[in-house]
């Protein structure tokens, strides 16, 4: 666990004066001015290209040859519009479709969208996700998606939102993958100067996989460089001698992406990384034995293959409930995670090895970068301390919260302030005041009941038992989950 929390190291030059403040309280206020033109100007061109379309249908009417003559009405009115925005007609064609898809299929997104409950992106991820959808539930999607957008940025809400249409498809999310991952390949496609794109379609967690093995390889050879350093800093003489004598490993300037990608290519092409700062003498080093980590959340019923509904790889995409299996039955350690009976949201985490359950706890909890926006996996985050252990902070999931490099140094060295509330909920402040709720993310996989539980009546909705979470309240659920089985 890694909690960075010297409140003392605050830096002044960071943080600025009251008069910058002002300042950029000012520049919030013409911002959100200029989204808001900039929204009602987007919604305008929507409007314009979808009555192109509709113009284009008009025209074709009574036609022998009805699709013929859309398409010929279409590519005129395209070629003119093309030059009002100074683009190609075949371009301007594309927009119209686009734009009257969603004019004519997605109301309840397009009413959303001019009521500023959501922005242009939202409208992409519901438009681009929705489109598996059957007609008859997309009312029904709509409703729920728009929800889980409404204050959320577009790229956190696109996993819940596709996780959604996933579950509303007519046919399974496992039938789908085993018919896609038969197209799984390799191919190159050559670039400028000498440089080429190997590209590989293969399945989501075997990418994802890849991706975290190479990342921590990249950055053990990066951390043992910057000990050898220090080392050579401290005293030259040494420094030969801790990265090993003749070593390419001296001198190294490589960024992260480039190591990432010397060893991408030293794995695929010699079965073992070229340069192992690890290594002693001739001996194997332990970069080798570095493994991929992928966080599964996966439901008990899936486990048990009494459902194919997808589980959810954190941070990413939905995966088929056979990976899903694999990956369970194959894992020498697994979470059993207890969730909110209404809202989802992770309470506690049973697991084999007790002395991590607070970390995993809170891998668990939060599943990415706790700053607005920002979703960076919490297993490449790090544990924070919301009110500082210098400051009697206590170490506990209360006070606990993942941060990933970048926002964790951006809490302790700007005015952006935090406080953290029951359930994990978080409360950050900007330094012009403005606030930011940030819940701690359900599962998508589907644990828990759609509805609400009849409860006393002297009792409100956001008592607690003595001694439990107060967990946020869920602006929707994807899908009903299955009942009285403890999620895994």
């Amino acid at each position: 666990m890694h909690s960075n929390d010297g409140q003392g190291r605050r830096m002044s030059g960071g943080m600025g004066s009251d008069a910058d403040v002002d300042a950029l309280a000012m520049l919030v206020a013409d911002a959100e001015g200029a989204a808001d033109a900039a929204r009602f100007a987007q919604i305008r061109e929507v409007r314009v290209l979808a009555a192109a379309g509709m113009l284009a249908e008009k025209q074709s009417a009574g036609a022998p040859e009805k699709v013929k003559a859309r398409e010929m009405a279409l590519r005129g009115i395209a070629a003119e519009l093309a030059g009002v925005f100074v683009a190609t007609d075949r371009t301007l064609q594309r927009r119209i479709d686009e734009a009257r898809d969603l004019v004519d299929n997605y109301p309840l997104t397009m009413a959303a969208w001019e009521a500023g409950r959501i922005v242009r992106g939202h409208v992409r991820v519901i438009q681009d996700v929705g489109c598996i959808v059957p007609v008859a539930d997309r009312a029904e999607f709509e409703r729920v998606a728009i929800e889980r957008c409404e204050g959320e940025t577009p790229n956190r809400v696109r996993d819940a939102v596709r996780m959604l249409a996933e579950r509303m498809h007519p046919r399974s999310f496992t039938e789908r993958h085993e018919e896609a991952a038969a197209g799984r390949c390799v191919w190159v496609r050559p670039g400028a100067d000498g440089m080429s794109d190997l590209t590989a379609t293969l399945p989501t967690v075997i990418a994802d996989g890849i991706v975290d093995r190479l990342t921590r390889q990249a950055r053990e050879i990066v951390n043992a460089r910057e000990q050898a350093d220090a080392a050579g800093a401290a005293v030259e003489s040494e420094a030969e001698s801790a990265a090993g004598e003749g070593s390419s490993f001296i001198d190294d300037a490589r960024t992260i992406d480039q190591v990432r990608a010397d060893v991408f290519s030293d794995l695929l092409l010699a079965g073992t990384p070229a340069l192992d700062p690890t290594a002693t003498g001739d001996g194997d080093g332990t970069l080798g034995a570095i493994r991929a980590h992928v966080q599964v959340a996966v439901s008990a019923l899936t486990l048990m293959g009494k459902d194919e509904g997808p589980a959810d790889l954190a941070g990413r995409s939905p995966i088929d409930a056979t990976t899903a299996r694999q990956l369970a039955g194959n894992a020498t350690t697994w979470d059993r995670l207890l969730t909110h009976p209404v809202t989802g949201t992770v309470l506690e985490c049973d697991t084999y090895r007790p002395n991590a359950a607070m970390v995993r706890l809170l891998r668990a909890r939060d599943r990415h970068c706790r700053f607005p926006g920002c979703r960076q996996p919490a297993i490449r985050c790090e544990l924070d301390h919301t009110i500082a252990a210098s400051h009697g902070g206590p170490t506990h999931v209360c006070n606990l919260a993942n941060l990933c490099k970048r926002h964790h140094d951006v809490k302790h060295h700007t005015r952006w302030h935090v406080r953290q509330l029951p359930g994990g909920r978080l409360i950050w402040t900007s330094p012009t005041g403005r606030t930011y709720r940030e819940d701690a993310p359900p599962p998508l996989v589907a644990f828990t009941a759609a509805f609400t539980p009849a409860g006393p009546p002297e009792q409100r909705d956001d008592e607690q038992p003595p001694g439990a979470f107060s967990p946020p309240r869920s602006p929707g659920r994807l899908e009903p989950p299955p009942r009285s089985v403890p999620p895994f």
